[in-house]
């Protein structure tokens, strides 16, 4: 029996040290305070106070050295805590229980006051001990517990999710009082409520009335509220006999802690009231004072005094309360009889139920049971949310019932407003952690507050913070996005307060006073409207999933053909027809409108723009309206917010279709793919939060416009300034070897010094693989191709050195290079190499820019010459002529200062830059013209029309066969039909391999694109067209108009041609696009029909292939059709190569006879017509042939020869080349008269469209012609 006492004995030392730590007394009382103390803990532990393992612990030591939830019942046995644990699993089965702990509390109740007397008193309760104070929340508290000493024989510590601070305690059952509190009798005579209202109403002043003792029952007890840094609540004390209610203001600070004493339904003695109204309503209350004392009531102390004027209490609708499953059948039936009403009026009830989740404690939506949503956002959150921890159990009395305020919102919603009241019933007992309410910056309550919000759209804007925070506050942290410094907007407030600016424009402040204290129920929450979202912020994957959905929804590979054009198609042009196609979206597209947010960043691979957030990139296309390129890298790293968009989806088909008959069946199709990407306009840009905190100003207004519109002098815009350029990119380890990259240089790692140096883009070459390897990667494979791009550049001036970025200033070199009259370091070409990181740069790199790289953490004024391969010798550096070859290195940073053409004319006179600067931009015909010599040629049009065709067999596609990232097939080529001007009916076709569509977005019909470096060609009919080589770049300098219908095929919808005279056809229009012409139709030259095979082409004949060497296995055969036929206009002649469905047009046959013909062709295989224009020229067909004959006598049919208007184009690849020489001699008569004259070549043309031509539109087009060919003359 020795050792349990010496245990004793080391226990009960233990806690004399304790308590000299924790609970020190006065002097010589610490021994007796210490035996109270244990004197309870034998009582409420059973007698076993030193046995096992419990042991005392302070604040402090609970606060620091437990992390995670836990509780403390010192009087309990094992089988009681399992029984409780397993009490509190019920609403939530799949959460953990709090783990038992064996310590032991002891400490003093108190509200806060004299341990921090700047803070602001809130009616909090706190237990404190010599070593801290912690929050605590009880369900049971009595006034004359403060400043006592407890024993806590059951507890929860709760600690917050995040550990930045301390949690907080839960008492589960009433605390123990170590000395056991004196009973004081009270006797005071009261005043009832029937007795003290009319003094609320009579006319003496509130200052001359005595002070009064009003008794009566608690009917209602309103929130604690803090307005103005002062913190009060109201409670309205009701007469025993009747309804009326008196209205009682509590507001000193020693008299918050009342709160927590009221009970609904008891009766309480409150002292020392006097009476206010409200300067604004003018309406009257009791308001307590400092010497109010709260009471329990005595009925033997009040006498009942006869009601004499006895008017209605307020008039509240009566609620009972309702159980879960009573209020689920109460929503079937209210949501039934409230469908035929737009304006939805709550209900107000009573409710009990569980805390199954916190859906969002910052904006005070709570889960009870699974179910419902309780919104705590319109009155003060109780006690800071702590408590409403999932698994505990709360009592509502006359909150808001409201079905489906919003569209989205999944859950029924009780709304609590200033009159309703949250009562905690039980904690909860699972291991849940403290999520704690935000002090202050909460933007959900101050949007709530400031606009008088509904609750349809605080649950909107709850939903658009809870995503906008989700998906990027990994980039900028909470904080930066929420709040507000210096009055300046945040990034969240940025983007929510427009729009519901424009949502509730002119709505009235809240009234929280008649709200409170009016007789006739006013809140925010009695009437609603559901809401359906009018735009929408998802996330950058969910964007991209939405618009490939809707990009195949309702999807039919027939959708991109024209039927007539489809029936007459080959299996390898059908399929490649459908290989590539696209469709656009705008914000409008999308139900709700869609808005578009994302950090703008570049990724160094692929080189592309790219919207970020934290579930995906989005690749953009970003231009300016007024036409010149894009080059902001200030805006890198930058929140952007566009809601004027064009969202392209690229769609990719492998398919295998026999006919344009099968391609409504969707076994064909193997593979579909898809890319996405955005383009819009940078004045359509907000920025909602910038990079590096700088504040870009004025982009969706439009007063950050381009610099090439200033004349004023100034290089530097809002976007640029110098701070702004310093910018962390996408791959945030390209600084980590910043010095290494100075090689050679004096910079040490502590250096914040930076060197930069100016240069002017002269010419810019594109992406793609070439035979580079870097310094680092010597050992890799040698035949690995490395993607790069280089560009030829004039390098001005001498090298910079700057103590910090922020210093960079204005363009001091040009000043320099123009006054310098020696042949100093004044310009240099040099070739800028970037490969691996330094690829980001590709987008904002242009012909004409000045930019200026920057070294950061060096001091060496030659590393961008010690850098070069090969080195250069220190002789050579003054020489302009020595070129240089440079590396662009990873950690530099390259900012755009301004374009050339927005130099001042004192900067412009003397500097000589220009001299270098062999690359200039034509014009479309100048590049279509014979006498224009150069080989690479740049110019700017607009894409016309898009079309995937096969690669010619003699060019081999660029590219390493390992090489990645096209979804086309690389012996495809995109041809580009480009126009100098909208309707100009002249087009340069532009040929693009597969390989290189990589790194092109954005070529799409209606786009002004800059071409730079192609190479013009020539074809061996003559005609003139350029190819994208591996110096080639383009540029795009307008987006396609949002008015236009962007079709689902891969071509643009063409303007109406324009009507010309056939003489005014020259040769030297081999690329006229279209043209129209009214015509005669003098004879049919040719005629064939043919039934070909869909693979091979050979002639198809019953039901099969004609080839037997190799034999061919198709079962398909294609109809087409040609004809020849000639036209004149009065003023020239031309023959017309018509194919198809034209050829059932000149020959004026209508569809169903169309269909007849050839089908009789099917079983021949092919029939042809010759019938020359000379007589006794015929056909060589035999006679007996039906199908021959009817032909043939179409053709001689005098209804052939008749006036039709034709759409065509000039055959630019004719079977027979015309050879020079001189003009023929041709007879034509007039009557009796006869003329000799010599003619032209017939010109060849496509037939395009065949239209008949009535009586009253051929006398119009007549009167037009004829009016042209005068004012010619």
């Amino acid at each position: 029996m020795a050792a349990p006492g010496a245990a004793e004995q080391r226990w009960l030392q233990a806690a004399r040290d304790f308590f000299h730590r924790a609970l020190p007394g006065p002097d010589g009382q610490e021994p007796a305070a210490l035996e109270a103390v244990l004197r309870c803990l034998r009582s409420a532990g059973g007698g076993t106070v030193g046995r096992g393992n419990r042991a005392f612990i302070s604040i402090s030591d609970l606060q620091h050295q437990q992390h995670i939830p836990c509780c403390s019942h010192l009087s309990w046995s094992t089988k009681e805590f399992k029984e409780w644990s397993h009490q509190g699993q019920g609403a939530l089965p799949m959460q953990r229980t709090l783990p038992r702990t064996y310590l032991i509390l002891v400490g003093y109740l108190a509200d806060g006051r004299q341990e921090n007397k700047e803070k602001l008193v809130d009616g909090c309760l706190y237990v404190k001990d010599n070593t801290g104070i912690i929050p605590c929340e009880l369900l049971h508290f009595e006034l004359d517990w403060l400043e006592s000493l407890f024993v806590f024989p059951s507890w929860s510590y709760i600690p917050q999710r995040d550990r930045s601070s301390a949690g907080y305690l839960e008492i589960l059952v009433d605390p123990v009082p170590v000395n056991a509190p004196k009973e004081v009798l009270h006797s005071i005579p009261v005043t009832s409520p029937v007795s003290a209202e009319p003094l609320l109403t009579s006319r003496i002043p509130c200052k001359k009335r005595s002070k009064l003792t009003v008794a009566g029952e608690l009917t209602r007890l309103g929130p604690l509220l803090c307005v103005h840094r002062k913190t009060f609540f109201f409670l309205f004390l009701k007469c025993f006999a009747s309804a009326v209610c008196v209205p009682v203001l509590v507001q000193k600070p020693s008299q918050l802690l009342w709160h927590r004493v009221f009970q609904l339904g008891h009766s309480y003695t409150i002292t020392g009231l006097s009476m206010s109204s409200l300067k604004k309503s003018g309406q009257t209350m009791f308001v307590t004072s400092v010497s109010s004392c709260l009471l329990p009531y005595c009925a033997e102390q009040v006498r009942e005094q006869p009601l004499n004027s006895a008017s209605q209490g307020e008039s509240t609708q009566s609620s009972s309360l309702e159980t879960p499953e009573q209020l689920s059948c109460s929503l079937q039936l209210g949501a039934e009889e409230e469908r035929p009403r737009p304006t939805k009026e709550s209900k107000i009830i009573s409710y009990v139920g569980f805390v199954t989740k916190v859906l969002n404690v910052q904006a005070g939506l709570f889960l009870l049971d699974n179910q419902v949503c309780l919104c705590l956002a319109y009155q003060p959150l109780l006690n800071s949310a702590r408590g409403l921890r999932p698994g505990a159990c709360v009592e509502l009395i006359d909150v808001h019932l409201l079905q489906k305020p919003l569209v989205s919102f999944p859950f029924t919603v009780l709304g609590a407003c200033l009159n309703s009241m949250v009562v905690l019933k039980s904690f909860s007992r699972l291991s849940t952690p403290y999520q704690p309410l935000a002090s202050s910056g909460n933007l959900c309550l101050q949007l709530l507050f400031r606009f008088n919000l509904g609750m349809p759209l605080y649950l909107w804007l709850v939903s658009l913070l809870e995503t906008f925070e989700e998906r990027f506050s990994c980039f900028f942290g909470r904080r930066q996005l929420l709040s507000s410094v210096h009055q300046n907007p945040g990034a969240a407030e940025k983007f929510l307060v427009p729009l519901l600016q424009a949502m509730v424009p002119d709505r009235e402040a809240r009234d929280i006073y008649n709200e409170i204290l009016s007789e006739i129920h006013q809140c925010p929450l009695q009437k609603y409207l559901t809401l359906s979202p009018p735009c929408q912020a998802p996330s950058l994957s969910a964007v991209c999933r939405v618009a490939e959905q809707k990009s195949w929804e309702g999807f039919s590979p027939s959708q991109l053909l024209s039927p007539l054009e489809a029936q007459h198609m080959g299996t390898q042009e059908l399929n490649r027809r459908l290989a590539w196609s696209y469709c656009t979206l705008s914000a409008e597209s999308f139900q709700p409108q869609l808005i578009l947010q994302g950090v703008l960043r570049v990724s160094s691979r692929s080189s592309s723009l790219q919207l970020q957030d934290k579930s995906s990139a989005l690749r953009c296309v970003i231009s300016r309206k007024d036409g010149s390129p894009f080059a902001q890298t200030a805006l890198i790293g930058s929140l952007l917010q566009v809601e004027n968009y064009q969202l392209v989806v690229e769609r990719f088909l492998k398919t295998d279709f026999p006919s344009w008959e099968h391609l409504e069946n969707p076994e064909h199709v193997r593979e579909k793919k898809t890319s996405v990407y955005v383009q819009f306009y940078l004045e359509d840009v907000q920025v909602l939060h910038a990079a590096e905190g700088q504040i870009q100003k004025g982009l969706r207004s439009g007063n950050s416009s381009s610099l090439r519109n200033k004349k004023d002098g100034s290089t530097t815009s809002e976007l640029e300034t110098p701070e702004a350029k310093m910018l962390k990119l996408e791959d945030s380890k390209a600084d980590t070897g910043r010095d290494e990259n100075c090689q050679g240089g004096q910079s040490s790692p502590r250096t914040t010094g930076c060197v930069s140096h100016l240069f002017l883009v002269t010419q810019k070459e594109g992406l793609m693989s070439r035979n580079y390897q870097l310094p680092a990667e010597g050992d890799k494979e040698k035949n690995e191709l490395q993607c790069s791009f280089q560009a030829t550049v004039l390098w001005l001036g001498r090298s910079q050195l700057w103590s910090h970025p922020r210093e960079i200033g204005n363009l001091s070199e040009l000043e320099e290079t123009g006054c310098d009259e020696k042949e100093g370091v004044t310009q240099q070409e040099a070739l800028l190499l970037f490969m691996g990181k330094s690829l980001r740069w590709f987008p904002f790199l242009h012909v004409d820019g000045l930019y200026r790289f920057t070294v950061p953490c060096c001091s060496d004024l030659q590393v961008f010459y010690k850098l070069c391969s090969p080195p250069v010798p220190a002789a050579f550096l003054s020489r302009p002529s020595c070129p240089l070859c440079l590396l662009v290195q990873d950690s530099w940073h390259l900012q755009h200062e301004t374009w050339i053409s927005c130099l001042p004319e004192h900067q412009l006179t003397a500097l000589s830059v220009l001299t270098g600067m062999d690359q200039r931009t034509a014009s479309i015909p100048e590049v279509l013209s014979s006498s224009f010599t150069g080989s690479l040629v740049s110019f700017c049009g607009e894409i016309v029309e898009r079309t995937l065709c096969a690669s010619p067999r003699n060019e081999k596609p660029p590219g390493h066969p390992k090489q990645r990232g096209t979804l086309l097939s690389r012996d495809h080529s995109v041809k580009l039909s480009v126009s100098a001007a909208p309707g100009s009916p002249v087009v340069m076709d532009i040929y693009i391999t597969a390989t290189y569509l990589h790194y092109l977005w954005g070529l799409l019909p209606g786009a002004k694109i800059l071409f730079q470096n192609l190479e013009r060609k020539i074809s061996r009919f003559h005609n003139v067209y350029c190819t994208y080589n591996a110096s080639s770049c383009v540029s795009i300098l307008s987006l396609p108009a949002s008015h236009l219908p962007f079709s689902s095929s891969p071509a643009g919808e063409a303007s109406p041609p324009s009507l010309v005279l056939l003489s005014s056809l020259r040769p030297q229009l081999q690329n006229l696009a279209q043209a129209r012409i009214l015509c005669h139709l003098s004879c049919v030259l040719t005629v064939c029909l043919q039934w070909i095979c869909s693979i091979c082409s050979c002639i198809f004949k019953e039901g099969r292939c004609t080839r037997h060497n190799p034999p061919c296995p198709s079962q398909t055969g294609v109809r087409q059709a040609s004809a020849r036929v000639l036209v004149e206009d009065g003023t020239g002649e031309a023959v017309v190569l018509c194919r198809n469905e034209h050829v059932a047009a000149v020959l004026g046959l209508s569809l169903l006879e169309w269909e007849a013909v050839q089908n009789c062709v099917q079983s021949r295989g092919s029939v042809c017509i010759q019938h020359g224009e000379a007589p006794g020229t015929g056909c060589l067909e035999k006679p007996e042939d039906l199908v021959t004959c009817y032909l043939r006598s179409l053709c001689r049919s005098p209804l052939i020869c008749r006036p039709i208007l034709l759409d065509f184009s000039l055959d630019r690849k004719p079977s027979k080349i015309q050879q020079p020489a001189p003009l023929p001699l041709r007879n034509f008569h007039c009557g009796e008269v006869e003329f000799v004259s010599r003619v032209g070549p017939r010109p060849t043309l496509l037939c395009l469209k065949v239209e008949e031509v009535g009586q009253d539109a051929l006398r119009y087009l007549n009167s037009q012609r004829m009016s042209r060919t005068s004012s010619s003359c």
